[in-house]
């Protein structure tokens, strides 16, 4: 009887002292598993006389009872203990604030906004974007374009030229998209209706201007393109893009290589109060500059001027950003600040359409 007395508060207490299931576990296999001590007291019942199993039988059946039901309670006392801690563990305060999602933390830079408002705006006129390398030959970015020997812009102080190559040629970072004009010029036959969207370099950097700088630039070539044509698809962009009813512009005699005749376009705009608005006042505003492709650029790419013509122009992507949408520095645009990018970036869920609206 002491015997079974001191097994029982022994195993009572391993039970107790158990401090998860695995250890309550390891306790029953080895009090009631095969090779138990609370098995092995069971075992003897069988050699025992019918006396000694009438006395020892419900002692030892007694203790194996009461040792699964120790083992039972520990168990339930640890799972719940367990699942406790996991709810506080995994608590959630459903009063805080739900957080953004990547999406809608997530900001478009107004450039990217731009191109894409420009791509609508223009693909709705039957327009396709082209594209080219932003490091050019001398040729393609200035030869081909009638820009003749001596020319101001092929001087160091205004364009990034390259080290020479092994045949002493010395590549430049493209002071426009305008050899793509080249390169889609001589790669298919007109009609020709393409808008230019991409990055240019040149030696500059103020409140207004960076080394790096976006642009975009169209280009018509057909056989009856004119110069009332260019004028309709000017008018109805800034519509479109400045979001106003009516617009008025003004074409400015100027001079480029690769156009003649060429213009400055102004737009008609209010500078009240510090801020420009388009369609009202009556100051103007410069915007672009546009003309009829040189024939001299037709010839260079294989295109007889006696029968086809063309127009083109151009205007700075980060200009017409900042005019449109308050910016009063350029220079914020390529410097990663977080803060400005949340201020001024776009959703990236809201992409641009004449249909649904550009800023919608």
């Amino acid at each position: 009887m002491t015997d079974l007395n001191e097994l029982e508060r022994d195993l009572l207490s391993q039970v107790e002292a158990a401090g998860d299931e695995a250890a309550v576990e390891v306790v029953r296999v080895a009090a009631l598993g095969k090779k138990g001590s609370v098995s092995d007291l069971l075992k003897t019942l069988g050699t025992m006389t019918p006396e000694e199993r009438k006395e020892r039988g419900p002692l030892i059946n007694g203790l194996r009872d009461r040792v699964q039901s120790a083992i039972a309670a520990r168990k339930d006392v640890l799972a719940e203990a367990a699942l406790d801690a996991r709810l506080v563990a995994e608590r959630v305060d459903v009063t805080l604030p739900v957080q953004e999602s990547p999406e809608a933390r997530g900001r478009i830079h107004p450039i990217s906004q731009v191109i894409e408002e420009l791509t609508a705006i223009f693909a709705d006129m039957g327009f396709s974007v082209a594209e080219g390398p932003d490091i050019e030959t001398d040729y393609l970015n200035f030869t081909a374009l009638n820009f003749p020997v001596g020319h101001p812009a092929r001087e160091m102080h205004d364009t990034f030229f390259l080290a020479p190559d092994e045949n002493g040629e010395r590549k430049v970072l493209r002071t426009h998209t305008s050899p793509v004009q080249i390169r889609t010029m001589t790669s298919q036959k007109p009609p020709i209706r393409v808008i230019i969207p991409g990055r240019t370099y040149r030696h500059d950097s103020d409140q207004t201007h960076t080394p790096m700088f976006h642009q975009v630039e169209g280009l018509v070539i057909d056989r009856q393109a004119n110069i009332a044509h260019m004028k309709w698809i000017l008018e109805e962009f800034c519509k479109a893009f400045f979001e106003v009813e009516q617009v008025k512009m003004r074409f400015r005699p100027s001079f480029f290589p690769f156009t003649e005749p060429s213009a400055e376009v102004d737009i008609q705009c209010s500078r009240k109060g510090g801020e420009i608005r388009f369609g009202e006042g009556e100051d103007w505003l410069e915007i672009l500059g546009c003309g009829m492709v040189h024939p001299n650029v037709l010839r260079n790419c294989g295109l007889d001027p006696d029968e086809y013509q063309g127009f083109a122009w151009g205007m700075g992507i980060d200009r017409i950003a900042m005019l449109k949408y308050g910016m009063p520095d350029l220079r914020p645009f390529f410097e990663a600040d977080v803060r400005w990018l949340n201020h001024y970036g776009f959703r990236p869920l809201d992409i641009p359409s004449l249909v649904s609206g550009l800023t919608s």
